[in-house]
């Protein structure tokens, strides 16, 4: 009897341990670097700060501690890969326009849809206009929306958004119909770098295969706990130590080139409200010639 009480007593102690850490966590935030070399990049180098899965987060009034994270790195363009609210039974976009007016009137920004905006888009019969209203609010802040759409940057590189539809955010092993990125964005431009913004990062093969230069993604929220060597836990798919939670990884492409992929831990949670050895992230990603 006491061997179970000093078990559970012990079990009771690490989980509010983990709690109090995540607690900590969430309200961190981690600056991570990468770099890209390209023949397509003519000359000079771009860099791009990638925001991913906010979901309505504020680190600091007016979320301060980010802004201050983004001007700190001096980018080119700010690019947001979708999920930047939480769209749940209500929604509030508040922190997200703030956050993306400020960001507006000093950087380029270019915004992609996630699940949430995805969610927002599609079930008008409960949000009504926002959907329509939240992209007319970016569209006068001078944010460029990249709903299947794309938009040049400079002479050499092309951002690219890609929606994805509600099938491929099923919970267990999606799948993605042969063409359907071509019949939305057409073909991959040739002469240019392409930065697709692509939410779920399940579909690596089919964006490498389109042509996709870089693919920056998220969704997986880094796993919510990262366990050394093994990576993260689980994704909202539920899918166990799945292998593109976090980081940056490569396949080959038919032109000689690699495609890469940048997956972001993200900036925010919800329903599981958990970060463990999983801070929230601001991407920077250099591309150079």
């Amino acid at each position: 009897m006491k061997q179970r009480y000093w078990l559970t007593a012990s079990a009771a102690a690490a989980g509010g341990a983990c709690l109090l850490r995540s607690h900590y966590e969430r309200d961190m935030l981690a600056t991570d670097h990468y770099e890209i070399r390209s023949q397509k990049i003519r000359e000079g180098e771009k860099k791009f700060v990638f925001l991913t899965d906010l979901h309505d987060k504020e680190f600091g009034a007016g979320n301060g501690r980010l802004i201050d994270a983004v001007r700190a790195e001096k980018p080119d363009a700010v690019l947001c890969g979708g999920d930047m609210m939480v769209v749940k039974g209500s929604a509030d976009l508040s922190v997200t326009l703030d956050l993306l007016r400020t960001l507006a009137k000093e950087f380029p920004v270019f915004c992609g849809n996630g699940n949430h905006e995805e969610r927002m888009r599609r079930e008008t019969h409960y949000y009504g206009t926002m959907y329509r209203d939240y992209r007319r609010a970016l569209k006068e802040a001078g944010v460029v929306y990249l709903s299947d759409a794309a938009a040049p940057f400079g002479d050499d590189i092309m951002i690219v958004g890609l929606d994805l539809a509600q099938e491929h955010y099923r919970k267990g092993t999606a799948s993605m119909k042969p063409g359907y990125i071509e019949a939305k964005l057409g073909k991959a431009p040739a002469d240019r770098f392409s930065v697709l913004i692509a939410h779920s990062p399940v579909f690596f093969p089919e964006y490498a295969a389109w042509g996709a230069d870089l693919t920056l993604s998220g969704h997986f929220h880094g796993g919510t706990v990262r366990i050394p060597f093994l990576g993260g836990l689980m994704t909202p798919q539920y899918q166990f130590f799945y292998p593109w939670c976090a980081g940056m990884f490569s396949r080959e492409k038919t032109d000689g080139e690699a495609s890469r992929m940048i997956v972001g831990r993200g900036l925010g949670t919800h329903s599981i409200n958990i970060r463990l050895n999983d801070k929230p992230q601001v991407v920077v990603v250099t591309i150079k010639k």
